[in-house]
């Protein structure tokens, strides 16, 4: 990705005043981790609505066979194949299969914020603001910036990303 298209626009340039270390990052570098690591934590939010909607959907079919007669025939799809149960048969695999769900949304809920923990320790190190964020909450942080000479107390590369 790079840093002059309209997805990204670089502030400033990347100053190497870390002494021995590491020559830091370019800003397309920076850029393109960046967004990476946006776009797992929005696949993971989107992986945990969908199987958010399997639970509503298991609770439906559930408390619908709660009211059905246990000897029923019952028909359950498993692996493709449609199988005929009964419903004695398949409540208790559908209270099993929402439970593991319910595990599942719960650990990706915690992925979720390590990834947002560390996507902000990233904007921190890297001093990356996201376009239209003055006008919010990063208003008083560019105000200080500007103040400081605009360009980053932290000698790092400052990096504007849509």
């Amino acid at each position: 990705m790079a840093a002059s298209n309209s997805s990204s626009t670089v502030a400033s340039k990347t100053s190497n005043t870390g002494g021995g270390k590491q020559s830091a990052p370019s800003a397309e570098q920076v850029v393109a981790t960046f967004q990476r690591m946006r776009q797992e934590q929005r696949s993971m939010a989107s992986k945990a609505a969908e199987l958010e909607m399997e639970i509503n959907e298991h609770s439906l079919v559930i408390d619908t066979l709660k009211e059905v007669d246990p000897s029923r025939k019952c028909f359950r799809l498993v692996g493709g194949v449609l199988v005929e149960r009964t419903v004695k048969e398949v409540l208790p695999a559908l209270e099993n299969n929402k439970e593991q769900i319910s595990r599942l949304v719960e650990s990706l809920n915690s992925q979720m914020q390590a990834k947002g923990r560390e996507l902000t320790e990233y904007r921190e190190r890297y001093n990356i603001r996201l376009v239209g964020e003055e006008e919010g909450q990063g208003k008083a942080a560019a105000a200080s910036n500007q103040e400081n000479g605009g360009g980053g107390a932290k000698g790092g590369a400052g990096v504007l990303v849509s």
